[in-house]
């Protein structure tokens, strides 16, 4: 299926049944009084997060989605049918924006989430409601309200912990092969991967993480170069950043060391101007392709003492797969202690605070054990 993860649709709310006006006549019951009954209301426009749902390819096409109008009253105190909602299925990890103010209106985080796009409109009242001990026969009703409609745009941004960016061919598709449950499309030439690749990561039963892989990275990519611009934004929800180096054709005697270092620089540039957040995210370097260069021990000193580097470094074969245990591991520890800190900070935010292992709410003064 082909990955989309934009798209622009026109939502509209049903309208509301009007109500009626109606008087009750029977046989021998010439005044029977004011008898019509309310509108139904209209249908609403709904979405909801599916976690079996993967792209936004549905709504690249059927861009115009109408809910149905409510039924109007009817005498003999008949109310009209309600409309039923509609119900538009969206990736997790879908941001919805109004089209028009380009104000962000929902974010599907959690599956099953849903949230209301268009609500159908009010049911009109029939004049059953109108009469009084002054006015026995009224004659008046109300109209349904008209439904909302929304021009919205859609932009769905992948769920995930870990991003991997690098250079075209920098081994990205093999490790999270390697590492997770993801089979990509790999080979030996640039922009092998076309659209963003998750994989779980899983080291315990009960602790994982997802790694997500979109396609390399050139310089010029901020202005539209390459492909991997157009897929920078799926890194956005990461928290750690792998930045993978091919040293396959590195040699500590060459000036191939300034090329490599050149490179990734420019990519850090490339990262700053699409979004200072992303750039600044913690970010880790890999050195890949290690198991095909002469003098490993040397290259490595040789690149990281052109380059700089001040963060975490790991030295890896994503082919044979040396390396990248101690590389999960050392992710799946630090993801933990973001975990944590984060819901730290939720419960301070809830007025909720931890303490040896006691949970006090700073709101109540109550302790739970």
């Amino acid at each position: 299926m082909k990955f989309v993860d934009e798209a622009t649709i026109e939502v509209i709310g049903g309208k509301g049944g009007n109500g009626a006006s109606s008087f009750r006549r029977e046989k021998f019951i010439p005044k029977g009084g004011p008898d019509g009954g309310d509108g139904g209301h209209g249908g609403n426009v709904l979405a909801i997060a599916d976690r079996n749902i993967n792209t936004l390819i549905d709504y690249r096409y059927a861009r115009k989605h109408m809910a149905r109008n409510g039924e109007h009253g009817r005498g003999s105190d008949q109310y009209g049918a309600g409309a039923s909602d509609i119900v538009l299925r969206m990736p997790v990890g879908t941001i919805i924006f109004d089209a028009e103010t380009n104000e962000e209106l929902f974010d599907l985080t959690q599956n099953k989430q849903t949230v209301v796009l268009a609500a159908g409109g009010a049911a009109g009242l029939g004049n059953i409601h109108f009469k009084s001990s002054v006015n026995r026969a009224p004659r008046q009703f109300t109209p349904g309200k008209e439904g909302e409609q929304r021009k919205l745009r859609l932009e769905l941004r992948v769920l995930a912990d870990v991003g991997l960016l690098g250079m075209p061919n920098a081994g990205k598709s093999t490790l999270i092969s390697r590492i997770s449950n993801a089979r990509p499309k790999i080979a030996d030439y640039p922009f092998t991967t076309l659209h963003p690749n998750l994989g779980v990561v899983r080291t315990s039963e009960s602790r994982s993480f997802v790694v997500a892989d979109i396609p390399g990275l050139i310089e010029g990519a901020s202005e539209g170069a390459g492909l991997g611009h157009l897929f920078l934004r799926h890194l956005n929800r990461t928290r750690i950043l792998l930045h993978l180096v091919d040293m396959s054709s590195l040699d500590p005697d060459e000036d191939t060391i300034a090329r490599a270092v050149k490179e990734m620089k420019a990519l850090e540039g490339e990262l700053k101007k699409y979004d200072e957040d992303l750039f600044n995210k913690p970010r880790w370097l890999i050195l890949n392709k290690l198991d095909m260069v002469t003098d490993p021990a040397a290259t490595e000193k040789a690149f990281l003492k052109a380059s700089r580097w001040k963060g975490p470094v790991y030295s890896i074969s994503a082919l044979a797969g040396d390396g990248t245990q101690k590389l999960i591991w050392d992710l799946q520890d630090a993801l933990d202690a973001a975990r944590e800190i984060e819901q730290r900070e939720q419960d301070m935010a809830a007025g909720v605070f931890v303490e040896e292992d006691r949970r006090f709410d700073v709101t109540r003064g109550s302790t739970e054990s």
